[in-house]
């Protein structure tokens, strides 16, 4: 079966920066949804007409993956709204910041904690590869008919890179979208 909208791939990769920097590495397969939410728009486009065993390598520009880095979601925050278990790299969801932090920050990021100072704690809303172009090398490992659950829900439930962190010590997550 050849890769259209509306199937799901299993994948493999090797994500890297354009200097070859290993970045990710999934060995294990992974189900994603083509047409919905899962992937990076230019990697469905990309993987259009492949099937299952083909491999393809993609250099994707920060504006097609993980855009570019946006110092207006930069945040100063005063140290004393934060637990004292904060840590540098720990996650907050936007949702979820201490009354008193600034009001205009969107409620939809995730912020990652890039520094503690006595008095404030820095927080920045980018994704952690935002402004980086990358070089994904894909290996089509599956490929099926997506259900009507995945098709309705615009996912099979795995987003195109998760990245494991520390855990949020507001709301208790530890995945970064």
């Amino acid at each position: 079966m050849k890769i259209t909208p509306q199937c799901v791939v299993a994948l493999t990769w090797t994500l890297k920066d354009t200097l070859g920097t290993e970045l990710d590495v999934l060995d294990e397969p992974v189900e994603f949804l083509v047409g919905g939410n899962d992937l990076l728009v230019k990697v469905q486009e990309a993987l259009q007409g492949y099937k299952a065993g083909d491999s393809l390598d993609l250099h994707l520009e920060p504006e097609d993956a993980f855009g570019d880095f946006n110092d207006q979601l930069l945040f100063l925050e005063p140290r004393s709204l934060f637990p004292n278990e904060l840590e540098e790299g720990l996650t907050l969801e936007g949702n979820a910041m201490p009354a008193g932090c600034t009001p205009s920050m969107p409620k939809d990021a995730v912020y990652v904690v890039t520094d503690i100072y006595p008095e404030h704690v820095v927080l920045d809303g980018n994704h952690p590869l935002a402004g980086i172009a990358i070089r994904l090398s894909l290996k089509i490992e599956a490929v099926r008919e997506a259900t009507v659950a995945e098709i309705g829900a615009g996912t099979c439930g795995s987003g195109f890179f998760k990245l494991q962190t520390g855990t949020d010590v507001l709301t208790g997550n530890s995945t970064l979208h």
